[in-house]
């Protein structure tokens, strides 16, 4: 045994260095195809024949592409990353290692240009909704420059007749959920473990802070903030910021309207406006929808873009099949 033991130590170290040689020639091989236009594909790998591969793509060792799958100009699969399904890359997207991306299920996976799915990240598989009939039809699209990261699970939609979509510009971190139907807009920011459940709408420009958790059907509006841990159970307007469980209203998000490029006399004309209708100075003069009303009317107020989109964004939350918007604190003069 004795003798068995140090005859394989030998062995082991010079595979494990025979490994590493390989790989390392192997990456500096793609580097030169790719610097030549053309596509080089691993011996190791598994891609099927009747695979759509553009011009200059990199597939690494240990990858899978399946027959429906469509990869653009420029896409990089990196080691042990998979592609099933009817699936589409967009050009100059790259895999990380262990990611997954779509579902041999029917329907679709799209995914745009310049997006990066991070290491074992899963994208565009079978959504957890319970209603979901196996043999539906169930989409997923995604737009343009985005960065999704480790462990970040995606799910298609849970009916033939929705879909999961995500825009542009948007930073999903590591370990976030986004369920099925959810309809993301541009330029967010998810913080690590953002989960959102079924059918929520996140508009565009909205940042949540790390272990976030949305409910379903909820609707984030443009330009909130969402602080981290929160428990989120109902609507967040626009422009505004939240926080705790149950998230309530802690004011305007004043950073991120800076940040976004509002102008001093819009913000100015916000904060106004979100005083009168959440911090009245006589709490028991009028109700809330007379205060909307008020600042509706006020011809200071009612004539502010920036106003009227915050007013309809409180008015959309109370409308037929909407969760009305998270609870805020009644302030008294004193």
């Amino acid at each position: 045994m004795n003798s068995l033991l140090k005859f394989r130590r030998p062995l082991s170290s010079s595979l494990t260095s025979l490994s590493l040689q390989r790989l390392s020639t192997t990456l500096h091989y793609v580097f030169e195809e790719k610097k030549e236009g053309t596509s080089f594909i691993h011996p190791t790998a598994i891609v099927h024949p009747n695979a759509l591969i553009g011009q200059g793509v990199s597939v690494g060792p240990l990858c899978t592409i399946g027959p429906s799958a469509k990869l653009g100009n420029g896409c990089q699969m990196h080691p042990s990353s998979h592609i099933f399904g009817n699936t589409e890359l967009g050009s100059h997207c790259v895999l990380m290692t262990g990611a997954v991306v779509g579902d041999d299920l029917p329907g679709h996976t799209v995914i745009g240009c310049n997006n990066i799915i991070g290491h074992h990240a899963v994208v565009g598989i079978k959504c957890q909704d319970m209603k979901y009939e196996l043999g539906d039809e169930c989409f997923l699209d995604v737009g343009d420059n985005n960065e999704i990261r480790e462990f970040t699970s995606i799910h298609r939609s849970s009916k033939s007749r929705d879909r999961t979509v995500i825009g542009d510009n948007n930073l999903i971190m590591g370990s976030c959920h986004i369920a099925h139907d959810c309809k993301i807009g541009n330029n967010n920011i998810f913080a690590n473990t953002t989960l959102l459940a079924g059918h929520i709408i996140v508009e565009d420009s909205v940042h949540t802070g790390g272990a976030t958790v949305v409910h379903q059907f909820c609707h984030i509006g443009s330009f909130s903030f969402i602080g981290g841990g929160s428990v989120v159970s109902q609507d967040v307007p626009k422009y505004m910021m939240v926080s705790g469980d149950r998230a309530e209203l802690r004011g305007l998000n004043f950073e991120g309207l800076r940040r976004c490029g509002f102008q001093v006399t819009e913000i100015k004309s916000l904060r106004t406006a979100y005083r009168k209708i959440f911090m009245p100075s006589n709490t028991n003069s009028m109700g809330f929808d007379e205060r909307l009303s008020e600042v509706e009317h006020n011809k200071d107020l009612g004539g502010v873009p920036a106003v009227c989109s915050m007013l309809q964004s409180i008015r959309d939350s109370f409308t037929e099949n909407r969760r009305g918007i998270c609870k805020f604190r009644q302030w008294s003069s004193s």
